[in-house]
């Protein structure tokens, strides 16, 4: 006994292990394919997918907001390259007064602009303006449709921004911030609210035209989890990238696929509680249901030959109007945040020749939009809003000697210009804030951009101070450490 009790006292941890390796490893290599052959004898079947992949909480699940909102939805539309709200909204006489002299010098020294580099003329526009609507809102010619819903019109010509170029303009209006890395406006507020539609995105991208300077990050989650970002629907072929089934794959063997794939996700997800891997199984179920969903959104051909008319589209037809028609549709059926973008409306040159196309290419849908969701009574929940990246400068850009030519333009502008929200708890009719006399910078009521997302925010009811989310140490919020809600816009 004494001499038992010596050896097990010298016995080192390195000779126990030399001694046993056969055994532990087969130990553990048996349990190992153990855990393997119930993971894979556990897989449900299709009819028990569903409850399988919901014993996790849903990360799109509706979420309260701070407070009573205004708006349920938002149709953001972005006009990408900035028209000039010079010719569509903020009438100058004096601008046009004026028009062929040289600027002020507080208006180009020292100032950053994009191209022009000669102190130039100042370019009153060539458009009539005219008071619409009992308001009396002041709105140009080639605004013909917009004239008629002017009354839902809430005009903010005081906007101003930090960024002169239209990549880190974007940014900011879209994210925030000059740079890449933060969210955009539309994943924040999916963020704090969550989706009210099962079978479809929280958040949906639609596009005309090639896409921004700054690309899918004015639709990206940034920091937040993926979950969160914007989906893209296409107007031809899949809506969504390979949301039809393969060839040879039918509907009973893609849902298999997605159960087996998710269970397999599912406890790698429990192992190491990446909120990548959960998005990956949201987004898989999402995929599925959309399949059944989506195609019918996107087949407009019920809807009547007048609504057709009104939005001027044709059933399948890829235009900016037939985006609007599917903007309705798709807060019609509770998707939280939907955001469109038209590109063409960078006008350095041919401004008056350019401009009224694009006018024309937006003015109809855009009414017709606001139309249809009063006639509808979704106006007073889906906040519409009109934005673009900044305004266009009250001087000419290129070669003039009187400012009449045909090619003159106008160059980027962020002291000052116009946007303009519509529905969702805003004032219709009204018009706030003003710039000076020639149209340069805001002299009443200044409206940052941080003010104008915060203020998109509040009418979803949620608070911007409050928004935050912890990344890198620190809480971030869409509108960083700035930011006032324009309280006088509101109903």
């Amino acid at each position: 006994m004494h001499q038992f009790k010596n050896n097990i006292q010298t016995l080192t941890r390195r000779t126990l292990l030399g001694n046993t390796t056969c055994g532990i490893g087969a130990a553990a290599l048996a349990s190992l394919l153990q855990q393997d052959s119930n993971a894979f004898a556990a897989l449900p079947s299709s009819a028990d997918a569903s409850n399988q992949t919901n014993r996790r909480p849903d990360p799109l699940a509706p979420k309260p907001p701070h407070f009573a909102p205004k708006a349920k939805n938002v149709i953001y539309i972005h006009l990408v390259g900035a028209p000039s709200h010079l010719d569509l909204f903020d009438h100058k006489p004096e601008l046009v007064k004026q028009n062929g002299k040289l600027c002020p010098d507080e208006m180009f020294k020292g100032k950053q602009l994009a191209f022009i580099r000669q102190q130039p003329k100042l370019l009153g526009t060539r458009f009539k303006f005219k008071p619409s609507g009992q308001s009396g809102l002041q709105l140009s010619e080639i605004l013909p449709n917009l004239q008629t819903v002017a009354d839902d019109l809430c005009l903010i010509k005081s906007i101003h921004t930090d960024q002169f170029n239209h990549g880190p303009a974007q940014l900011v209006i879209g994210t925030g911030f000059g740079r890449f890395g933060r969210p955009s406006v539309g994943a924040w507020a999916t963020y704090g609210l969550g989706s009210a539609n099962k079978n479809l995105p929280g958040y949906v991208v639609l596009i005309t035209g090639s896409v921004a300077g700054a690309g899918n990050a004015l639709w990206g989650s940034g920091f937040l989890p993926t979950v969160y970002q914007g989906v893209e629907f296409r107007s031809q072929g899949d809506p969504v990238l390979f949301l039809s089934n393969p060839k040879g794959v039918n509907p009973k063997v893609r849902r298999d696929i997605v159960t087996a794939v998710n269970q397999l996700n599912q406890q790698r997800l429990d192992d190491v509680g990446d909120p990548e891997i959960a998005t990956r199984i949201d987004q898989y179920e999402l995929a599925y249901r959309m399949q059944t969903s989506v195609p019918e959104l996107m087949d407009t051909s019920k809807e009547s030959k007048r609504v057709h008319e009104m939005y001027g589209t044709k059933p399948g037809q890829k235009s900016f109007a037939n985006n609007c028609l599917l903007a309705r549709r798709l807060v019609q059926r509770g998707v939280r945040f939907v955001q469109l973008f038209d590109q063409g409306w960078d006008h350095h040159s041919g401004v008056f020749s350019s401009l009224p196309k694009k006018a024309k290419q937006v003015d109809q849908p855009i009414a017709a939009l606001i139309k249809d969701l009063k006639s509808q009574g979704m106006l007073d929940e889906t906040l519409v809003v009109w934005s673009a990246e900044f305004g266009r400068t009250p001087m000419l850009q290129g070669k003039s000697n009187t400012g009449q030519e045909k090619n003159v333009g106008r160059d980027h502008h962020k002291e000052g210009y116009t946007l303009f929200m519509a529905g969702g708890g805003v004032k219709g009719g009204y018009s706030h804030g003003a710039t000076d006399e020639l149209g340069y910078k805001p002299v009443k009521d200044a409206v940052h951009i941080h003010d104008f997302n915060a203020t998109i925010l509040h009418q979803l009811g949620l608070n911007h101070e409050q928004l935050t989310y912890k990344f890198q140490g620190r809480q971030y919020r869409l509108t960083d450490v700035h930011g006032h809600v324009i309280q006088p816009i509101i109903a």
